[in-house]
């Protein structure tokens, strides 16, 4: 490290000296943007001495290489987060979209909840946000060891400064007061494990669905979990779950929760089934003020499966990257199923490359 930083102040007093001197030719051994970025250094410092310029380029050279050799990942960028208005902020007050993906239910594919797996999403495809789905009935392998495999996986996200959701993934189960005095247990548990931490999000209902709605059944029950989170975890993100497999928004920013920060509310989507009708749906929760994460997603129809819609999917991720909102895309396994990111031929759980992705996550990891 100390050898690198030789190296940089020395082309950042030569660079200084030649930039005074006017020997430095815009074709020789810098690139143009090297050449605009030493331009414009020098307009900066007109008026200074050789010396002053010298110093300010070593200053700057030493800055650089000191950011490319410690890197930032994304927690050390931005910080514990925050909502305000409709956006996910940092802790500078900068506006934050993460890029996430989920896993498939822990259960049935645990291997990809490992240390290289997440890297390999991060360091790759720059992947800020890992969601970890825990089903939450015994025949869905909720038990000990989803809860233990939930705490590895965001063990080895904060490990990597990554941001990661617990989701207690409601489905079959469709009202989330069916759960409900286990999902106090879980959360309470959670929320003093990870009560000082700035990279879980909390996700307390994956899908509402069947005979349930926001008043009677979605927002009691929200309110129920958040004060338990609350107990300990004072201002961390909470995303709660809406009607309709959470895809209702626009109901619940007629009457949201009230009296606590940082909460916000869930949008999924399958680009081949929801469609011009459930972005409206966005659209007008937006303009009402309510903040929104969509915790999964894909391109297909929404059994997971079917033809992939890419043209519905690029309508989607522009609605998503013109009001700022973070996403994780359903899933990260090799299933047999068009949701699933990884080539259903490929068992690597870790390292993947173009070839070992999927139709659906060669589109998604280049968004």
């Amino acid at each position: 490290m100390k050898k690198t930083k030789i190296y940089f102040r020395i082309f950042g007093l030569m660079l200084a000296l030649a930039l005074t001197l006017g020997m430095m030719d815009p074709g020789s051994r810098v690139s143009e943007a090297q050449t605009q970025q030493a331009s414009h250094r020098e307009e900066a410092l007109q008026g200074q001495g050789a010396e002053e310029l010298a110093e300010a380029s070593l200053v700057q050279a030493s800055e650089e290489a000191e950011e490319y050799e410690t890197g930032q990942t994304p927690v050390a960028k931005h910080g514990a987060l925050h909502v305000s208005g409709t956006e996910l902020k940092d802790a500078h007050g900068k506006t934050v979209q993460l890029k996430g993906v989920s896993t498939h239910g822990i259960a049935w594919f645990p291997q990809y909840v490992n240390k290289k797996a997440f890297q390999t999403l991060r360091d790759r495809y720059q992947i800020s946000l890992i969601r970890l789905a825990m089903y939450t009935n015994a025949s869905e392998g909720y038990g000990p060891d989803t809860v233990k495999k939930v705490e590895t996986g965001v063990k080895y996200a904060r490990e990597l400064g990554m941001y990661v959701i617990i989701d207690w993934h409601i489905l079959s189960d469709g009202n989330p007061n069916h759960s409900k005095k286990e999902a106090k247990k879980f959360f309470r548990r959670m929320a003093k494990k990870y009560r000082n931490t700035k990279n879980v999000i909390y996700e307390i209902c994956n899908e509402p669905n069947g005979n349930v709605t926001w008043d009677r059944d979605i927002k009691p029950y929200a309110r129920t979990i958040i004060r338990t989170i609350r107990k300990f975890s004072k201002k961390s993100i909470i995303v709660v779950g809406t009607p309709t497999w959470s895809q209702d928004v626009d109901i619940v920013a007629q009457s949201p929760l009230k009296g606590w920060k940082n909460i916000m509310y869930t949008l999924h989507f399958y680009a081949a089934t929801h469609q011009d009708y459930n972005r409206n749906k966005l659209v007008t929760a937006h303009e009402k003020g309510l903040p929104v994460m969509v915790t999964e997603f894909s391109i297909c129809d929404a059994s997971g499966n079917g033809a992939l819609d890419k043209k519905s999917a690029n309508k989607w991720m522009k609605l998503l990257n013109q009001y700022h909102i973070s996403y994780t895309a359903w899933s990260l396994c090799n299933k047999a199923e068009s949701a699933s990111l990884i080539s259903s031929s490929c068992n690597k759980t870790s390292g993947w490359k173009k070839k070992d992705l999927s139709p659906a996550g060669k589109w998604f990891f280049k968004q």
